[in-house]
């Protein structure tokens, strides 16, 4: 499995809600971290957080999350 046709995005929006009903990126990134992710930077991109981390394992993981609820989409 490859992820390197869209390894600068996710490609795709992680929500139709609104951005009102977005959360923060510090509480995104708390929910990340909650889940044993580390947090290197992060940003709202295409209605997704798109967070680079470091994983339990100490792999370098790109995350995507729902802005909505920090719900994980997808990681490349």
């Amino acid at each position: 499995m490859s992820s390197a046709a869209k390894a600068d995005s996710w490609g795709k929006p992680c929500t139709a809600a609104p951005e009102s009903q977005w959360l923060t990126m510090s509480a995104l990134q708390s929910k990340l971290e909650e889940q044993g992710y580390k947090v290197q930077k992060g940003k709202l991109k295409k209605a997704c957080g798109e967070f680079y981390t470091i994983d339990k394992t100490g792999a370098h993981v790109e995350v995507f999350v729902d802005p909505t609820n920090g719900t994980i989409i997808g990681k490349l």
